[in-house]
């Protein structure tokens, strides 16, 4: 009985390291950091990237919505 309740606890904690969207949250709001290095290649690629979570979000919003309220 008690190992059982050992594994769903161990299971919880894998689900929330799982769905944890802290970094992921963060990355749009940080703050700029001195002891980084700057230059155009790394600000291109990090803009790039920007740019390519938001259209994810974007087209995964309207396939839901699509996949909710029909086509």
């Amino acid at each position: 009985m008690n190992n059982t309740s050992g594994q769903s606890g161990q299971e919880r904690s894998r689900l929330r390291e799982f769905f944890q969207l802290n970094e992921v949250l963060t990355y749009f709001f940080r703050k700029k950091d001195p002891s980084r290095p700057t230059g155009f290649n790394l600000k291109a690629m990090h803009t790039i990237n920007k740019i390519s979570m938001l259209m994810f979000l974007v087209c995964l919003i309207v396939i839901l919505k699509r996949c909710v309220f029909g086509y």
